[in-house]
């Protein structure tokens, strides 16, 4: 399921004031099947991958893939889902000296995980570093049965596109109650429908987490609110179902010096 770009065919500030304050850049990936390379942004292509450092495996007691939640998979390797250099996403900040995200996961169920389903891993790189000492050419993948079918996504190009989202689940609830009568005589008048114009159920960077079920904005483990970095939806070209209108949202606290980061699973 796709939903409508924010702001088309309406703006929302013209349309509601209230909410100029609550808007937020994100970038659409915009994913179509294709043969990206590692020197390219995309999603479930390969990645540009240091020669010298392992590829990541997951060895989580008890995860496992369909139909064999008795007998759990061993310690499988992660696939790549998401690459993207800063070249093509002006609008994310980077860390001071890096300028590639990579977005790694487990494709397995995790029971011992609060999501539940995939176990992703994060990394920032520097592409000028990992191309002076060479990319590993031979990325291993997960064998039959060590993979949940709905987590391993096709590769696919991307073409990221800046947009404007507001909240819709996270729109503050007195701010909420006091807009609905406007926000439905608008629906009624536009033929809108203002959760899906508002927040993006797409795959993404930044803005707004289109939540399905309600909010459920991570902490790290200073007590900070962590930003929504990166959405992982289902789409035609990516032949990923996960829940079928959910995704896996990733979530980055830039206030820690390490950076720590976090996932929720919402279907």
């Amino acid at each position: 399921m796709t939903q409508g770009f924010a702001g088309r065919p309406y703006d929302l500030d013209d349309l509601v004031p209230e909410l100029a304050v609550l808007r937020r850049r994100t970038t659409l990936l915009l994913p179509k099947s294709g043969s990206p390379g590692v020197g390219e942004s995309s999603l479930g292509g390969p990645v540009l991958w240091p020669a010298d450092e392992p590829w990541p495996s997951c060895g989580q007691q008890g995860h496992w893939a369909w139909p064999d939640e008795k007998n759990p998979a061993g310690t499988v390797p992660m696939v790549p889902v998401v690459q993207l250099f800063a070249r093509d996403v002006p609008e994310l900040t980077f860390p001071e000296g890096t300028d590639v995200l990579q977005l790694l996961w487990c494709p397995l169920i995790h029971p011992q995980d609060q999501a539940c389903a995939a176990l992703p891993k994060l990394f920032w790189r520097t592409e000028a570093d990992v191309l002076s000492t060479g990319t590993l050419q031979a990325i291993p993948s997960p064998q039959e049965g060590e993979y949940e079918e709905e987590f391993m996504p096709n590769p696919c190009t991307v073409s990221p596109t800046p947009v404007a989202e507001y909240p819709n689940w996270d729109l503050p609830q007195e701010l909420g109650r006091t807009l609905r009568p406007r926000i439905q005589e608008l629906e009624e008048r536009f033929g809108m429908d203002y959760t899906l114009l508002a927040c993006a159920l797409q795959n993404k960077v930044g803005g707004y987490p289109a939540w399905n079920q309600p909010p459920d904005w991570p902490l790290c483990a200073r007590g900070h609110r962590m930003e929504h970095l990166l959405s992982i939806t289902p789409e035609e070209d990516l032949d990923m179902d996960m829940g079928d209108l959910g995704g896996v949202y990733v979530f980055l606290c830039r206030a820690c010096p390490e950076l720590p980061y976090t996932h929720r699973y919402d279907c």
